[in-house]
């Protein structure tokens, strides 16, 4: 009977030891000392706010200023694609390829055209902008000056009068011959969005501004300062003078303005454009808020302490932990990458609901956005690894490829191959044919060389001017010269004229390696063991393979280490 006793005042005490006593305790336990810490901190939080709200708009000044890069790197991605079809087609077919390919991706790509030497807009994604003259724009002389990509300030449209800025790349860039220019038009509306996540915050002004100090885009809060120079708002100016006079790509700087408020502002300067992001805080108004709380903070304090004791006896189990427990899961399982967690609201008490309808909302929102930036990167990423008149992997898109391989061939311990092919008098052709028939040749050997990778398995890039490469995984060196006479046969029977080899036609020599990778190797020396291979065979007259001993000379250094 004592034992049941004792059993049961032993439970008793468990409970009154609950998670609810223990919180109740902690309470009193903590607001004690609270009382007499309270009227310290506040004057500590509101130094601690400021430096946090500092820091807080320095990062996203940065992450909004690398949101805007990408954006002109798209534009300076497109316009050198179109300029890379310019160079090697005629303006007829190179008019018809870029009306067919503004991707719809890019919305902030207004339109895109190609613009003559004297500035008349040959064509255009926009029949309206055919025949308009750019020669008087600024951008477009500077593009011709300086061969490279230039970005425009803040100016007007000759065909609409709409605010815009313009993109330009000349074709010179790529072929010298070419005196084109590749020009897009922007729309700044988007750049505007892009900077929503800076607007709609006391105390904070944000705008993104060109080299003259106009502003050129602004979150919706502020958007009637779009198209308004900096000089002409009071307060602006000394923010004009002090972001725009620094030499620094970016920074943040303290200062008083005209009114007595304290400010400070955070820059970063947009790569590849002469514009600046600018974020500026009041903090004044950015402490309003913990101000408001330090006259009220000693009403409340007696408050505090009953609702926390009632709070932590009424719900502390149910009403709190639980609920907290199954939003951080499914915030864990998110981000893990989870995309499909979400709160299911009928487990949560009803004061929970608008924060998992916000968590779910945010999640929807967070996985479409993360599809779409996956599908433009992988987008951009093929744009960038492929070469333009070959349709081959370009070198960096090999080099990637040699990486994987090698890899796979060393966990699999397997032979990779490597053929480096070089087009045999290859600057006399061009001498004796021209440029566009030297494209067009080079065009044929890569069709050539596709179609002969397909068959064997292979990776066929161009690595260079006329010099080609084909991987070959899983691959020894006896088959590896047999598939390098494929090659050269295939590039023979091709029959393409060429009046200065003494064999008439275009012909290629193959220099081939084979090895067997491991820790004391790495991919460069593949590459060095079929480009000595390749010039051995040029020096033996050409149009002909010849086999590197790669494998063979690293098993030699490898058995001199090991005595």
């Amino acid at each position: 009977m004592s034992g049941v006793t004792f059993n049961r005042n032993r439970a008793k005490l468990k409970k009154l030891l609950g998670i609810r006593a223990r919180l109740a305790l902690l309470a009193l336990l903590l607001v004690a000392p609270l009382m007499l810490e309270r009227v310290r901190s506040l004057d500590d939080t509101r130094s601690k706010q400021i430096a946090a709200a500092s820091e807080e708009f320095v990062n996203i000044t940065q992450h909004s200023a690398d949101t805007q890069r990408e954006v002109i790197s798209s534009v300076e991605t497109m316009l050198k694609s179109a300029a890379y079809i310019r160079a090697s087609g005629g303006i007829a077919r190179s008019c018809e390829i870029l009306r067919a390919s503004l991707p719809t991706n890019l919305p902030w790509i207004r339109s895109i055209m190609i613009v003559a030497k004297d500035g008349l807009v040959q064509c255009s994604t926009l029949n309206m902008q055919v025949g308009l003259n750019l020669g008087d724009r600024d951008y477009f002389r500077k593009a011709q000056e300086t061969r490279d990509f230039v970005f425009s300030d803040y100016l007007f449209g000759k065909t609409n009068g709409r605010p815009m800025m313009m993109a330009a790349y000349p074709v010179a860039a790529i072929n010298p011959e070419e005196d084109a220019v590749v020009v897009a038009g922007i729309n700044i509306d988007w750049l505007s969005k892009i900077m929503t996540n800076l607007g709609g915050r006391p105390g904070i002004s944000s705008l993104l501004v060109d080299s003259a100090g106009i502003v050129i885009a602004a979150p919706a809060d502020q958007t009637s300062m779009i198209g308004r120079p900096l000089d002409n708002v009071p307060l602006l100016a000394a923010i004009a003078d002090k972001a725009l006079g620094s030499n620094a790509p970016s920074g943040s700087l303290s200062f008083a303005g005209t009114d007595g408020s304290k400010r400070m502002i955070s820059f970063a300067r947009i790569s590849g454009t002469q514009s600046r992001l600018i974020v500026s805080i009041d903090e004044a108004k950015v402490t309003a808020a913990i101000n408001r709380d330090i006259r009220t903070a000693y009403l409340q304090l007696g408050f505090v302490c009953l609702f926390v004791l009632l709070g932590a006896l009424i719900g502390a189990e149910k009403l709190i932990i639980n609920p907290i427990e199954v939003m951080t899961g499914m915030a864990r399982r998110f981000g893990e990458g989870d995309w499909s967690a979400r709160v299911a609201r009928n487990k949560l008490p009803s004061e929970f609901m608008p924060l998992a309808r916000a968590f779910n909302a945010m999640a929807a929102q967070l996985s479409q956005r993360e599809r779409e930036l996956i599908a433009t990167n992988d987008r951009l990423t093929v744009m960038a690894s492929i070469d333009m008149l070959s349709g081959l992997a370009n070198r960096r898109g090999f080099q990637s490829r040699l990486d994987f391989e090698w890899m796979k061939a060393q966990q699999y311990n397997s032979e990779l191959s490597l053929l480096m092919i070089d087009v045999d008098h290859f600057k006399l052709y061009n001498d004796s044919y021209g440029h566009p028939e030297g494209d067009a040749c080079l065009t044929r050997l890569g069709e050539a060389l596709a179609g002969i990778s397909a068959d064997t398995m292979g990776f066929a890039g161009r690595y260079g001017g006329e010099e080609f490469c084909l991987l070959l995984p899983n691959t020894d060196s006896l088959k590896a010269l047999a598939i390098g006479e494929t090659v050269r046969a295939a590039v023979q029977s091709l029959g393409i004229p060429h009046v200065t080899s003494s064999h008439k036609t275009v012909t290629v020599s193959v220099g081939v390696a084979a090895t067997l990778p491991n820790d004391t190797q790495r991919p460069g020396d593949l590459i060095e063991a079929a480009d000595a291979a390749l010039y051995a065979a040029k020096h033996r007259g050409r149009n002909t393979v010849v086999e590197h001993g790669f494998t063979r000379l690293i098993d030699e250094a490898g058995m001199a280490l090991a005595g």
